[in-house]
Parts: structure tokens; sequence; C-alpha cells
């Protein structure tokens, strides 16, 4: 997370909203105690971190005042939230509901409480890659609020002018780069660095891969995975990519003005490209690399935790319950109202009238059909920053796949060993 305020997307590429390094020990808290949490003050007191998008905070403070239970104060977090809600967390105290994504760090250190029966009526309600990104060792730790996903835009009539087909494979994709690339047009823009922080996970899913298993393994330790990290380095010197873009892959400036027929952005771009190109756009999943993998689009959400140290668990788990089970209007406005996102909820999405044709309707599709998590409770920081490290390596200055690979390999094995022995 940033200083600045932030949209709904700004977590999609972290590794967790809550960086805990000292969860096992070593890091004492700093400054006061300002949530309720640990110091049974009245009330329950709930903690957001501060969105971008125009309305959030009178909507999470609306909600919060239509609940009659017991009183709920917000408190909208400005600034370095990863880092406060950390240290409060520590120390403790800290809110008695929060939103983050989920480190199993944090279910590991005894910060925060299972809420399998707070979300037992609707679970199957879910989707499926989203809830998975809430869960520990079968434990649901958080709810979802809110799907923030990734996915290709392509320029329609720059794409027939050249007579290239949306391509559905990573060749296809460099290969439809390169012949995209023509006067002052570049084909292809994933980010000022080349892919390196947005495309890992897309180029192991491409073969089948992932970053760890079901069975608490590495997910990379496989040749395939130097194959697909082979590709992004193709990529990058086939000199088809955009570098040097004034706003980064996040924002679809490069794309809207022309400077590239490809980008690789998110769903929270649908409203401003429309409204900049109409319908002269398309959007794909990262598309797949051989017969054995497949297409792919990262997701992310935040999801509504319950803090273990909290004097009112019950109270509230109940107040979470009330807003993200049970009353679907409010998550319905939260997730369409401001900004672009998907409900986390399938019944949701499939009758929202914004998803249900063009783009958004192909984005809710993805999600159904391709949809990876981004941030996985055990891939550690620690095992992102060896995989970045290495990719980095691959893809800017041509190093050895299979050799920064097996580096990064050593790293994760050494965390896994770690968290399940």
């Amino acid at each position: 997370m940033s200083s600045t305020p932030l949209s709904r997307r700004g977590f999609l590429n972290a590794a967790g909203a809550v960086a805990l390094a000292g969860a096992f020990g070593g890091l004492s808290a700093c400054g006061s105690n300002t949530g309720r949490g640990g110091n049974g003050g009245q009330g329950l007191q709930q903690w957001y971190h501060a969105y971008g998008e125009n309305g959030v905070q009178q909507a999470v403070e609306r909600y919060a005042k239509a609940y009659t239970a017991t009183p709920v104060s917000v408190q909208w977090n400005p600034g370095d939230y990863s880092s406060k809600l950390s240290t409060a967390l520590l120390s403790g105290g800290g809110p008695d509901v929060f939103e983050s994504t989920l480190q199993i760090s944090m279910v590991r250190a005894n910060q925060i409480v299972p809420l399998d029966d707070v979300i037992a009526s609707a679970k199957d309600d879910f989707a499926a890659t989203v809830l998975a990104g809430h869960t520990v060792d079968g434990k649901v730790y958080g709810v979802p609020q809110a799907i923030d996903m990734q996915m290709l835009f392509y320029r329609k009539s720059m794409l027939d002018k050249a007579g290239v087909k949306p391509p559905t494979t990573v060749d296809e994709l460099i290969d439809a780069s390169r012949r995209l690339s023509t006067g002052g047009v570049k084909g292809l823009f994933v980010g000022n660095d080349g892919g390196v922080s947005t495309l890992g996970g897309p180029a192991l899913w491409s073969v089948g891969l992932d970053y760890v298993t079901p069975q608490h393994k590495v997910g990379f330790d496989d040749p395939a995975a130097a194959t697909a990290i082979a590709k992004l380095r193709e990529l990058n010197t086939s000199n088809s990519l955009l570098l040097g873009a004034v706003k980064d892959w996040s924002e679809p400036d490069a794309f809207i003005q022309g400077q590239v027929a490809m980008q690789w952005c998110g769903l929270w771009a649908v409203p401003a490209v429309q409204k900049a190109l109409g319908d002269d756009f398309g959007v794909l999943p990262w598309p797949k690399h051989s017969g054995s993998g497949t297409p792919s689009v990262p997701v992310g959400a935040f999801g509504a935790m319950v803090n273990a140290k909290s004097k009112r668990i019950d109270e509230a788990k109940a107040f979470v319950k009330w807003l993200w089970v049970d009353r679907t209007e409010h998550q319905e406005d939260f997730n369409l109202s401001y900004g672009f996102h998907i409900p986390p909820r399938n019944s949701l999405s499939a009758k929202a009238d914004k998803l249900k044709s063009g783009q958004a309707a192909d984005a809710v599709r993805f999600v159904k059909e391709h949809a990876r998590s981004s941030n996985p409770p055990d891939w550690t920081q620690a095992m992102r920053t060896a995989f970045q490290d290495a990719l980095s390596r691959v893809v800017r200055e041509g190093a050895d796949a299979s050799t920064e690979l097996r580096g990064a390999v050593a790293k994760a094995q050494d965390e896994l060993k770690r968290l399940y022995g």
C-alpha cells in the first residue's frame, strides 16, 4: 500500500495488506493503541484503508450507522494502512473489525478468529477462488468484500487493420505484439518494468503451475516454470513493449491515447476506456502457453476480519455477518456504486445490470472460468521477494531462468517448512 489514497486495486499485487514480519516474535509495537479491540471501549470499531473512489467513506459510515445491535464507529485510515494495522494487531489491541488480505502469519500468531459460522449460510455463493484466498487449513478467516481482477485489453480496430486475431496462446501474443508495433505505436504495455511485477503468476499459470500447491509444496519447482519465464524475456526483447510510460500499467492512459494496441490493466479501467473508445476494445485473459496450461486472470479481494484480541468478539462477528452476508443491498452498493468491481457473491454478480453485457460481462466470465489468486495466504513476503528478484534478473537482465528459479525454489521450500513443518 502506498501513502496516497488507493482504489480497490491497490492490493492485487501486494503480498498482503499486513506485513507481519514480527508475527513470530522479535517485533515490539510502538505508539498508542488507537483501536477499541484491546481496551474494552464501548461499541465496535471498524477500520478501512482510505479508498480512492469518491463516496466509499460515506457509504461505509452509512452502513455502520444503520446497524442497531451495538454502536459501530468507522475509522478511515489514510497513509500507510498496512503498517498501522500491523502495529495495532501486534500491540494486542487494534480495531474489533478490519479489512485485509489474509496471510498465514496472521493465523499462526492467533491475531484473527475463524469466521466459518459467520459465512456458513452463504458460503457456497462466494466465488471459490476468492474464498480460497481467505482460507487457511480449511478455516475461513475473512469474508470477501469486493473482487478486483486484471486482464488484457486490446484495440479492435488496430488488430483488424493489422490482420491480427485476439491471441489465445503466449506465442500468439508475442507475435501479435510484434506485428502491432508500427510507427509510433507499440504492440503491448504490461508495465514499465516489463511485466516483472504483474506477470509472474500468469506466466506460471500459463503452463499449469502455481506459486504453492494444495499440498504445501513449491508450485514452480518444475522445468516448465523456466520455459514460461523465458517467454517473458522473449517478450521483453521483441522491441514491441511500451516502456517508460508516464503512468504505469494500472492506469489505462497509454491504451486510451493510442500509444499501444494492447495493455495489461484491470476491470477498474473499463468505464474510462468505454468513455474514450466506445466499443472499440475487447478484453482477454492472459493466454495459455501450451496444452497443459490455462488462460488466467489474477483476482484479489479484501476481506472483513475479526481481531482475536477484541473484547467483543461475538458482537464483532455478528456485525460482519450482518454487513457482508445478510445485507446484500449494502454489498451491491459497495461494489457497484463507487468505482467498478465484481461482487464476490455469484448471485449478486449475476444480477448486476452493469455486469450483464459487453466487456464487463466478459470479465465476470473470466473470473468464473479462469480466476487465480494473486495473494495466496501461504505465499509469504519472503517467497514473493525471492521469486520477483529471480524473475527480474531473467526478464530484465537475461539471466538463465533455470538457474535463477532454483534459488527462488529453495527459499520457498525453507518458508513452507517453517510454516508446515
